[in-house]
């Protein structure tokens, strides 16, 4: 079994004897590479001290995009280039353009988040030719948090830096070229641990049904947690990262298929194609280096009763297909999820894929999105909507919501309320009063269950206003 995985970082080779699975790269990085401009500040993808930036090759493009290297496990590094922050500068006075622009607008204090800062404005710099809008700029920074000098400075270097000479800069596209994955990577620790990265979507499925207990592994924007947080010891995870059907997105006359490890960064330009509002929602997943590591599949599968990207799916009518050896089953989405963390998917089996359908003419469609913070904050409540309407009467509906049970859920009770009545406030306010048998909220830290209830109900208010252009003055008590 191969115990080595192999990534390039400062044009090099490196070839390192895996012995714990869950190693961080940050943890890595400052331990055992001695290389301690990265920064640990919440070990749990919220701050961006830690950021790097990793690069992929597909085909002859070596993509490079930042993540949180304090919850990205050293394995998942196999056959990438991992760029930090000693690798932009071969001298104090040959900075990279992003590190000159940060001395030219004073950007630095102490100097603590810097690195992340920089290596977020790295990624962003590899990705554009010319200085992007502020909003552009504003979304890069919105995962990387100053808490001494301000976001002005930072924000005018992220423009500075695009006016100043590019260097000529040479992707180590041949080197890497020598390290991809050619066939399963298998790890085994002294103590028993194992690490699985299949490159076919037969190798999966033949060591998740072989290993049913084992934790499957997109991006570990939620499994980095259970260790850096929770202390937990993983014996066996099965990594997903490296399988690249699972990478594919095909679209049709008439729905567009999601792989089970898209990210949220390559699923958001799809997406935002089918409706503005799923924009909105899915710029609001996590920061930048979030969604360049979550996936969709995982977001999915943890079943967790606030992800963000359930209640618009539902809405949607996505499904589902999943696999168990050689036999595949397709599911609606809303079927996939049973109790609290308790989903369908069975012992040996695993997301393969979600379909979403195009919305058709005649439909309305919405999503919103309630939490204490407008960046990288949990949902208090997250709902949407799909109705259509024809000649003047709602004939079908889809309501979908997160944060209002142990599981995200259709509001069926309130379905029923609108169809087959007219598309008016009164059938509206009916189905606002059907969400109270549809959901018994629970209070906790975000929100209490009855600020729930009023949130939701009123969401599907707005809505109606959204679509209608009823002002809301015309609403009344």
């Amino acid at each position: 079994m191969e115990q080595t995985v192999r990534f390039v970082m400062g044009g090099q080779l490196q070839s390192v004897v895996i012995t714990d699975p869950t190693l961080t790269v940050l943890d890595w990085l400052r331990g055992t590479a001695r290389r301690p401009g990265t920064k640990e500040g919440c070990a749990e993808g919220d701050c961006g001290a830690c950021t790097v930036v990793v690069g992929t090759l597909t085909g002859e493009t070596l993509a490079y995009k930042a993540v949180n290297a304090c919850i990205q496990f050293l394995p998942m590094l196999d056959g990438k280039e991992l760029v930090t922050v000693e690798d932009l500068s071969d001298s104090e006075t040959n900075l990279h353009p992003v590190q000159e622009a940060m001395v030219q607008e004073h950007a630095s204090q102490c100097g603590f988040c810097t690195p992340g800062f920089v290596m977020s404005l790295y990624a962003l710099y590899h990705q554009r030719e010319t200085a992007p809008s502020r909003p552009v700029i504003d979304a890069t920074l919105a995962g990387n948090l100053c808490r001494c000098t301000g976001y002005r400075p930072i924000i005018a270097a992220a423009e500075t830096m695009f006016a100043l000479p590019r260097p000529d800069h040479q992707p180590p596209i041949a080197l890497l070229k020598t390290i991809q994955p050619q066939g399963d990577l298998t790890v085994t620790t002294p103590d028993g641990r194992r690490f699985d990265a299949p490159v076919t979507l037969d190798g999966l499925a033949d060591l998740v049904e072989t290993f049913p207990e084992a934790e499957l592994l997109a991006g570990a924007t939620d499994i980095g947690l259970w260790v850096t947080k929770q202390h937990r010891v993983l014996p066996h995870l099965i990594s997903v990262g490296a399988v690249a059907e699972l990478k594919q997105i095909e679209a049709t006359d008439t729905a567009v298929t999601f792989g089970a490890g898209v990210t949220f960064d390559e699923a958001l330009p799809h997406l935002s194609a089918l409706h503005p509002d799923l924009t909105r929602l899915f710029e609001r997943i996590g920061s930048t280096q979030i969604r360049n590591s979550g996936t969709l599949g995982g977001n999915i599968g943890n079943g967790s009763p606030i992800g963000d990207s359930m209640p618009a799916l539902i809405a949607l009518g996505a499904t589902l297909t999943l696999r168990k050896g050689a036999a595949e089953r397709q599911m609606p989405i809303e079927d996939y999820f049973l109790a609290y963390r308790k989903t369908a998917r069975q012992p040996g089996e695993f997301i393969v894929s979600v379909t979403v359908p195009y919305l058709k003419p005649g439909v309305y469609f919405g999503t919103d999105k309630i939490s204490k913070r407008q960046d990288q904050d949990i949902s208090a409540v997250c709902a949407a909507y799909r109705l259509t309407v024809t000649d003047g009467l709602v004939t079908s509906a889809r309501l979908g919501f997160g944060g209002m049970a142990g599981v995200p859920a259709r509001a069926r009770q309130a379905e029923a309320a609108l169809r087959g009545q007219p598309f008016t406030l009164e059938a509206i306010r009916a189905a606002m009063e059907a969400l109270g048998r549809d959901f018994t909220p629970l209070s906790d830290m975000r929100a209490s269950a009855d600020y729930r209830l009023t949130v939701a109900r009123n969401l599907l208010l707005r809505f109606y206003l959204r679509e209608t252009g009823v002002q809301v003055g015309e609403v009344g008590e």
